[in-house]
């Protein structure tokens, strides 16, 4: 993408609204646009971002055997109804009536509509275990929506909703999703750490949040520091293997980790006073087990071996890819601007043009650009007419990993420079070493 034909909408000022790096970044880089409290549209370069941090959890999703669906935002009160939900859930819900009267709601969540889908396909345990689950918007009337993104009214959320025969099935579905949370988090450059959790409004007695450590956090959390060094599952881990799961899960719960509703002040004081992490933490992820809450008052039941019917066991599992992108801002930034991880940064590399019109630079860029693209990579070329220093700012402030500077200077002598976004090392080197390094 030429930068002189795209929409970036860079800020040059910080705005007075945005009370947290990530805001402040996110508006200034030109990723984001407030259209109401808690309401925002995302712009090209922030919803390239939330497209990639979309498909690597869409991957491992995928990996651990769930299936996609996509399910509509506005539901009918009626199922809601039925789970007994409806009266409960409070403000927080968008309640609306069409044309005809009829009551709706723009989903907060989606246990009650895969209820019912199951319910109206699946009658045998031979179908059994099945997990579904979609990416989509969601709505949630906060009463104080703030920090941007990270606590918005309308998010966008991958949900996924396992059903199980019995216990032992729904605890390996619980268990490979939170395998499968611990690779997604990792990919994304995060340290993740699962923490026994308060259930909420959606139920249950076995819940996890995966938190990552950050000045910012929502919230205080307590942890045993080795959960900082431990290795996130392998890409062969087995999902269909119970005890390689479970192992996982033994490993990633052996230690103390608690928010502060399920927090524990004297096993957290029975730490050596080395090992005591106490700090502020963003939630990115959420897993529950809960039972026959939902299939019960719902009729999802199936017939067991025994001929018997029986209401399945549920769970749900939840991530935040738009509140995502404002977490790992949060984890990985300094003074200049953003670093973000490789696998979801806009663009891979940035090429800025020292000197367009220069007969020599354009012809560099130009090949440069081309060269890599074919390669398969994200480019940026700045070939706007501007001053080096704003191209440079740029680049640091939306969070090139990759920067190749190329000017008349350089090239003179056959050179280019690279520089590391994140370690901010550079490097002079030809054109074709370049591309090597970069596609190699």
């Amino acid at each position: 993408m030429r930068l002189s034909r795209y929409f970036l909408p860079i800020l040059r000022e910080t705005p007075k609204e945005a009370e947290i790096v990530s805001h402040r970044l996110m508006l200034r880089a030109g990723m984001i646009k407030q259209e109401s409290a808690g309401i925002y549209a995302w712009l090209p370069m922030g919803l390239r971002v939330l497209q990639k941090i979309a498909q690597v959890v869409r991957e491992e999703q995928n990996r651990s055997g769930a299936i996609e669906v996509l399910m509509p935002t506005i539901q009918s009160a009626d199922l809601w109804r039925e789970s007994g939900r409806y009266d409960d859930y409070g403000k927080e819900m968008l309640r609306i009536k069409d044309r005809h009267e009829r009551e709706m709601l723009y989903g907060p969540t989606n246990e009650e509509m895969i209820t019912d889908i199951f319910r109206s396909a699946i009658r045998s345990y031979k179908d059994l275990p099945l997990n579904l689950y979609h990416i989509q918007w969601k709505f949630r009337d906060e009463v104080r929506p703030r920090f941007g993104v990270m606590r918005s009214r309308e998010f966008l959320m991958k949900d996924a909703y396992s059903f199980d025969l019995d216990y032992a099935g729904a605890k390996h579905s619980y268990n490979k999703m939170f395998v499968a949370y611990l690779r997604t988090f990792a990919r994304l450059g995060l340290i993740a750490i699962p923490m026994v959790a308060d259930t909420g409004p959606i139920g249950g007695d076995l819940s996890h949040e995966f938190i990552i450590l950050a000045s910012t956090g929502e919230s205080e959390v307590f942890c045993h520091k080795d959960y900082l060094t431990f290795a996130p599952p392998p890409a062969d881990v087995n999902f269909d293997s119970k005890e390689e799961c479970q192992a996982v899960v033994d490993k990633w719960t052996s230690l103390y980790a608690a928010t502060s509703e399920k927090h524990d002040e004297a096993a957290f004081n029975a730490l050596p006073e080395d090992a005591k992490v106490s700090a502020r933490g963003i939630e990115v992820g959420h897993i529950f087990y809960f039972g026959t809450k939902y299939s019960a008052p719902m009729g999802a039941v199936v017939n067991g071996p025994d001929g018997k019917e029986v209401p399945v066991q549920m769970g749900s599992y939840g991530i935040g890819p738009s509140r995502l992108v404002a977490a790992i801002i949060e984890a990985s930034h300094d003074e200049n601007g953003i670093i973000w991880p490789d696998a979801i940064a806009p663009f891979n590399v940035g090429i800025a043009n020292l000197k367009p019109g220069d007969a020599a630079t354009d012809k560099v860029c130009a090949d440069l650009y081309d060269r890599l693209t074919k390669a398969g990579k994200d480019v940026l070329l700045d070939d706007r007419d501007e001053r080096p220093g704003a191209k440079f700012a740029t680049l640091d402030l939306i969070g090139v990993p990759a920067q190749i500077v190329i000017g008349p200077k350089g090239l003179a002598e056959g050179k280019v420079e690279l520089k590391n976004r994140r370690t901010g090392a550079r490097e002079l080197l030809s054109p074709d070493e370049v591309v090597a390094r970069l596609t190699a």
